[in-house]
């Protein structure tokens, strides 16, 4: 693999080869064969900006590997000298937030540069042997800043106005031999914010990285430690784990390290150990696997799931193991609460928005109706006009490709929603009219009429 940068011939030290990434000193490289049209408009603009006024400041982390290993990076962050409103009166475009890690937001439209502070050392926290990170406003360095941040390739530091790359980490000798490592002591880095763990899985799966053998044993002994990591972080990298086109083999990292007996157990339970000789054991987890094997294709095919179809990825198979353990004859409202109690408790620790877990229970339940012969009271057109459908026949679709069969079910379904949308709204108004004064009768019938009630008062009172 070759890399867009080469040593500055000025700095002797770019050639120091020394034992321990952390150990190497200072290395400068060239840059000058990144494009220039792959480096934000905005994001120079506020680094110029910054550099104008005195302050040193430097396009940094994601951005920049991305930029080394060839790929167009989604988002440009900045790391400055400046403290935080002292950026603020920079640009009126900007507003401070974070409390944790207090940084600026340059708006520019609905495009957002993140200009953050040098960070030093937070230093020890108040309870002695705790490593876990809670406050992060100590400022600092560049090289400090550095130092601060989780793994070598992330800690490159590219300053496009000089065309140069600043390396205090052996950051760039991990990316050209496609290793992860965290910058010092493994053990350290991971207990100050165990989220390293799933960002370790996320970056070693989506580059194609082999994780550094210390790295990983820090990992395995601390997955555990994930369960003190603020749930709603936790949640979110596992969401975009499950986004990022690699889930198949980064869920099988997080099995591999514990951190996904930690996290989702009831997943874990399901996928069985890894020697059962039971046959079927052995079928229930590959069911599992081809189900995350065909999310991951329809992500490489351009289609981009909503939180709900993510959801209902994730624990369809557990809620469709207890459907069939029920036996047959079980109704809507028994597979909701087969829903309710597979992904409720999961919801309530991570704080997740009541609108998403709920339709992601309806999307599930709404899969029987896919391959189940329709029932007097199910009418199809309504199904077929209803907000959730296009997440329910998106998750039918990955059943489909998962299992190999049902994809002229799919197909069939996807023809009749679209000839659906184009019918008159009157008569969808109309059908739903006749629907609910359906249910009215029905429900009156049950305890017979007014008049019938009053008469039969009043006969026993004449009595």
């Amino acid at each position: 693999m070759t890399h867009p940068f080469e040593p500055d011939d000025d700095d002797p030290r770019a050639f120091a080869d020394l034992a321990s990434p952390d150990e190497r000193p200072h290395r400068v490289a060239r840059a000058d064969e990144i494009p220039s049209e792959h480096i934000d408009q905005d994001a120079r603009r506020v680094l110029s900006r910054l550099q104008r006024n005195g302050f040193e400041a430097y396009l940094v982390g994601g951005c920049v590997r991305d930029l080394l290993l060839g790929r167009r990076p989604k988002d440009f962050d900045i790391a400055t000298a400046a403290h935080p409103r002292q950026i603020k009166r920079l640009f009126r475009n900007g507003r401070i937030i974070g409390r944790r890690f207090r940084l600026v937001h340059v708006v520019y439209g609905d495009h957002v540069i993140e200009t953050a502070t040098f960070r030093g050392d937070p230093g020890a926290s108040e309870d002695e042997g705790d490593l876990l990170i809670r406050e992060d406003n100590v400022f600092g360095t560049a090289e400090e800043d550095a130092r601060r941040r989780d793994f070598t390739i992330n800690g490159l530091f590219f300053d496009p106005n000089e065309g140069v790359i600043h390396d205090w980490v052996g950051g760039l000798a991990d990316l050209e031999d496609g290793v992860l490592r965290t910058i010092g002591d493994p053990a350290i880095r991971i207990a100050e914010d165990p989220v390293r763990i799933l960002r370790a899985i996320k970056f070693a799966t989506r580059l194609g990285f082999r994780i550094g053998d210390e790295t990983w044993a820090a990992m395995c002994d601390l997955a555990g430690d994930l369960m003190r990591s603020a749930p709603p972080r936790v949640l979110e990298e596992i969401l975009r784990l499950m986004r990022s086109g690699t889930t198949l083999g980064a869920f099988r990292m997080m099995r591999a390290c514990g951190a996904l007996a930690t996290l989702l157990p009831t997943v874990d339970e399901f996928l069985g150990t890894r020697n059962d000789p039971d046959p079927a054991a052995h079928d229930r987890a590959d069911s599992y696997w081809r189900l995350l094997e065909a999310l991951d294709t329809d992500l490489h095919a351009g289609n981009d799931p909503t939180t709900p179809v993510v959801l209902a990825v994730l624990f369809l198979r557990l809620i469709e193991r207890r459907v069939d353990e029920r036996g047959e004859g079980l109704g809507d409202g028994d597979w909701a609460r087969i829903a309710s109690d597979e992904i409720d408790p999961i919801a309530s620790r991570a704080r997740l928005p009541r609108r998403a877990i709920e339709r992601a229970k309806r999307i599930i339940t709404a899969q029987r109706r896919f391959t189940q012969p329709s029932k007097k009271n199910f009418r199809p057109l309504l199904f077929l006009r209803s907000s959730e459908f296009p997440e329910a026949l998106h998750l039918f679709r990955l059943r489909s490709a998962a299992w190999g069969q049902g994809w002229d079910l799919y197909e069939a379904w996807r023809e009749r929603h679209r000839r659906a949308l184009e019918m008159p709204e009157e008569e969808i108004d109309s059908l739903r009219s006749k629907t609910r004064h359906g249910r009215r009768r029905r429900r009156r019938r049950r305890g017979g009429s007014r008049s019938e009630r009053g008469a039969g008062r009043d006969g026993g009172r004449e009595d």
